[in-house]
């Protein structure tokens, strides 16, 4: 797929190559051992792609094209059946994949939209599984309308020759942030933390930021503090899998760590947010995933930490606003303590948005 520009998305990146629907079954790219396999793991039900989403199959922004397709599965599952069977077969769905990964509220908010839409397309007598499908390929419109209106924002707050500290895989933020960086002439590089035990940044990140051109340095997750007090880090940009209406930044572990010490080295810290959470008003209302701790004794499936010990591995963290210079969004850049201004700016959240 080419930009306008005619710069290329990374392969990672690619609508199909996230995840794609075909006749009942969902293929998702497998993010867990991607670049060195270009694998995607075969759903051939709801609770197969659910299941998919819980075992990490795919991260960041794909979980919410996936539970998507998801839901398109239900209805293709119960096409059969009477309208009032439907309705409970996609409300159970529904409930079955938001509860996938309790942390990222993106999941949430694209299984109501599509659930939104149910009740009034069985009461018109159409077809359910090609209004949910359409639902998805709208979610992937809306991606890049967002996206590239966040990006330029972003893009706002860089200057020629910056080098940007990412963390994990912030999926459009970072890509938009760099395409409109890059259309403005800018040469930037980037330093992507390995992030344990997945290794999101040192794989996703790392591989789709030298795609698109920028010189690439990957960093273990304890490596960036001396980057910064050396001078090395110009700003530190992450995406955000919620954050809370008092600016409170709930993203992968390790973004806390980050975030205080750019704190103490001003170096500015940016999140990436399509708009914080009306439903937590606080971190109060978030709930934390806590993963197998056995993941964290592992990496890439082979094990790394002793059998003498057991692990812990909550699989984010919360970064308070005081460590937060500004919030971007695709309405603006906006202080962590005044997010209440991005809903003056639009017509409420945006259910079915962007990840």
């Amino acid at each position: 797929m080419l930009l306008s520009s005619g710069l290329e998305f990374p392969f990672l990146f690619r609508p199909e190559n996230i995840a794609r629907y075909e006749d009942g079954e969902v293929f998702i790219l497998d993010r867990r051992v991607f670049p060195f396999k270009r694998e995607f793991v075969r759903c051939s039900t709801c609770e197969d792609t659910a299941k998919a989403v819980e075992d990490m199959v795919t991260q960041s922004g794909g979980p919410r094209f996936a539970v998507g397709y998801g839901m398109v599965q239900a209805a293709h599952a119960v096409r059969d059946l009477k309208k009032e069977a439907q309705q409970e077969a996609m409300e159970k769905a529904a409930n079955r994949l938001i509860n996938t990964r309790s942390t990222q509220n993106m999941i949430r908010d694209q299984v109501l939209y599509m659930l939104d839409l149910a009740a009034p397309a069985l009461e018109e007598g159409k077809d359910l599984e090609q209004v949910m499908l359409d639902a998805v390929n709208t979610t992937f419109e809306r991606r890049d309308q967002v996206g590239v209106a966040l990006g330029g924002y972003a893009a706002s707050m860089l200057k020629d020759g910056d080098v940007i500290l990412n963390h994990c895989w912030a999926e459009s933020g970072i890509i938009y942030t760099v395409y409109c960086a890059l259309q403005k002439g800018l040469k930037l590089e980037a330093v992507c933390s390995e992030t344990r035990p997945y290794l999101q940044g040192a794989r996703l990140t790392a591989d789709a930021l030298a795609e698109m051109g920028l010189p690439t340095k990957v960093v273990t997750d304890g490596m960036p503090a001396m980057l910064m007090s050396q001078g090395k880090i110009s700003v530190f940009m992450t995406g955000a899998d919620r954050v809370t209406m008092d600016g409170h930044v709930i993203n992968k572990i390790g973004t806390l760590s980050h975030a205080v010490s750019a704190f103490h080295f001003g170096v500015p810290y940016y999140p990436f947010c399509f708009g914080p959470d009306p439903e937590a008003p606080t971190p109060a209302e978030v709930e934390i995933e806590y993963r197998d701790p056995e993941e964290v004794m592992h990496c890439l499936s082979v094990r790394t930490a002793t059998e003498k010990a057991v692990g812990l591995y909550p699989a984010f963290d919360i970064t308070p606003p005081r460590f937060v210079s500004a919030v971007i969004t695709d309405r603006g850049v906006m202080s962590p303590y005044a997010l209440d201004k991005y809903y003056e700016k639009g017509a409420g959240p945006q259910r079915g948005m962007i990840g």
